[in-house]
């Protein structure tokens, strides 16, 4: 009785191709345009996509994705930051609202109605006061960190935070420090809705910005690195903050305070159950600062 001859193994994803290669993980017989490189050998595409699923993606060391060292959510928000100063210029219709208004002996620009209606105290020409935050307009208080009074206000700002976002941001990830730039501006805005007057004008990246500054110190301590050089610049701006007219102390130390807070649960949360205790410590923040907002405006209405 002959022997029937041995038959040619054939893709097995492509039966009309004959090929003598092999998946070099479940052994199938794969063609040229199905295989894939592998560190041994060549792989099918199932096998390929199965290793993808079995492997963790990259982590910082607080938990964050690695595609924080791009820096897109510090791009973004300094891109978020200059289209609405644009849409400010564009609602004033006045040079003023650049440079020439009477905060920083004449540098910082005029209010517009864009920063009436988005700041924490929005002021319109001559003293009207339109209804604030204890009337509902709760949205100021996000609003405010993302307005600003002229050019040279809006460019230290974002000078700032393209000096101090793209490290944090590739420390923490983009989620981490989207939530970290958001509570300090919040909370610094929250702080100058309890301690400054009904007609001051406040607004400005600044409260998310000092709640960087202390981010990064609590953030590279965790880490090990030297922070003398922030501490200077630190100081700096604080002593800049108490000695110049027309800027928000309150603001700028309640951006300090509420981003400290923030790093510091971002940073010391334990390893093994650290997004549930950084999501916990977040919403404990958030509802601090929303009880202080609850009391000011009673405090204002009554």
């Amino acid at each position: 009785m002959s022997e029937s001859p041995p038959t040619t193994p054939v893709c097995y994803r492509h039966p009309g191709r004959e090929t003598y290669i092999r998946c070099t993980r479940c052994d199938r017989p794969i063609c040229p345009e199905c295989m894939r490189e592998a560190s041994v050998g060549h792989q099918c595409p199932e096998c390929v996509n199965e290793g993808r699923r079995s492997v963790r993606p990259a982590r910082t060391a607080f938990g964050g994705g690695a595609a924080g060292r791009h820096g897109y959510v510090t791009k973004g928000l300094i891109t978020l930051n200059v289209l609405l100063f644009l849409l400010s210029i564009a609602s004033a219709r006045s040079g003023s609202a650049v440079v020439g208004g009477s905060g920083l002996g004449g540098l910082m620009g005029d209010g517009t109605p864009l920063t009436a209606w988005g700041s924490v105290y929005g002021l319109t020409p001559p003293g009207y006061l339109p209804d604030g935050i204890a009337d509902g307009d709760y949205y100021r208080l996000f609003t405010a960190m993302f307005l600003h009074y002229g050019v040279i206000h809006l460019l230290l700002n974002m000078w700032a935070l393209w000096i101090l976002g793209r490290g944090l941001e590739a420390n923490l990830g983009p989620l981490r420090f989207g939530a970290l730039y958001l509570i300090g501006g919040l909370g610094g805005n929250v702080a100058a809705y309890l301690f400054s007057r009904p007609d001051q004008a406040t607004a400005g990246a600044s409260t998310a910005i000092f709640g960087l500054f202390a981010a990064l110190i609590i953030v590279h301590r965790k880490l090990g690195r030297d922070i003398s050089q922030v501490i200077p610049i630190l100081v700096i701006n604080l002593v800049f903050t108490l000695t110049v007219p027309g800027i928000s102390i309150p603001g700028h130390l309640g951006g300090l305070v509420a981003g400290g807070a923030m790093a510091a649960v971002l940073a010391y949360a334990p390893r093994e159950r650290r997004t549930p205790v950084q999501v916990a410590g977040g919403a404990i923040i958030l509802l601090i600062l929303l009880a202080l907002v609850v009391f000011r405006t009673a405090q204002l209405l009554n």
